[in-house]
């Protein structure tokens, strides 16, 4: 199944435009899971047993793995085979290189890993992009306009913004309809102009709700388009972290189910 359909598939069967980012902070989980053989799995494994009928996709950050060495990219992947089949797995990577670089990226990507999508930096122009884009089944995310204070120091460079000439590259960029955009939703002038300038169809991957403090109603009516779809609201630490004691999986899915339902109000007004 190609990336947009399985989102679309999850996002109807989920009635849901959320997405959960798996970003694992050791020190902030409950001491209970310190104890086990793979904290960071089991508390993985939580999170994604309280919320999986909540989202339309799971995002893990691969900093928070490759900063745990081997042991945390042998979480990383036994999360990925965890999750539920029909549910997108988006790696949060922002890789960009030369050609031949990028080129074994996008395998360890998708052929190793096996992520239905990454993020990814264009920085270097359409050759480093090409490898993950000829994966016509998979989803490449496109740095555009984030969510970062310092984003303004170049994104927003230039009689004509440098995020407004990257996101007309990617519309030309995106012959297998597999491009999308990632847009911060502390940016909603930004992400409004961009919806408009990419159409109806393109999926945008809209970080820094909760702790970053990007304002939910604004990022909705922004980032979705004039059905209320192609929006991909994402949350971490605000879900991750609600609770910090051993029930902290239901606390999440309080704080998910929460967030989901106000998303999907703000859809309909």
């Amino acid at each position: 199944m190609k990336f947009n359909d399985k989102l679309s598939t999850a996002s109807k069967k989920n009635e849901s435009l959320l997405c959960v980012g798996l970003d694992p902070d050791v020190e902030k989980m409950p001491s209970i899971l310190r104890s086990t053989d793979d904290p960071v799995f089991e508390f993985n494994r939580r999170i994604i047993d309280a919320t999986k009928d909540l989202v339309i996709a799971y995002k893990p950050n691969l900093a928070f793995y490759e900063a745990m060495g081997l042991d945390g990219l042998k979480s990383l992947m036994k999360t990925i085979e965890y999750i539920p089949n029909d549910i997108p797995v988006i790696g949060d990577a922002k890789k960009g290189d030369i050609g031949h670089s990028a080129k074994a990226y996008a395998s360890a990507m998708f052929d190793v890993l096996g992520f239905d999508a990454v993020t990814v930096n264009p920085y270097l122009g359409a050759d480093s992009i090409t490898p993950f884009l000829d994966y016509e089944d998979k989803g490449v995310f496109v740095l555009c306009r984030t969510s970062n204070p310092s984003a303004r120091d170049f994104q927003n460079l230039g009689s004509k913004p440098l995020y407004q000439i990257v996101a007309e590259s990617v519309v030309k960029w995106n012959v297998h309809k597999n491009c999308g955009l990632v847009i911060g939703a502390t940016c909603p002038n930004e992400l409004m102009e961009i919806r408009t300038l990419v159409g109806e169809d393109m999926w945008i991957l809209i970080p820094g709700i909760g702790a970053q403090g990007g304002d939910l109603r604004a990022a909705v009516k922004s980032g979705t388009n004039s059905r209320g779809e192609r929006a991909i609201i994402s949350s971490s630490r605000s879900i991750l972290y609600a609770g910090v004691k051993d029930d902290f999986d239901k606390k999440a899915r309080e704080v998910a189910l929460a967030l989901r339902d106000q998303i999907n109000l703000f859809r309909q007004d």
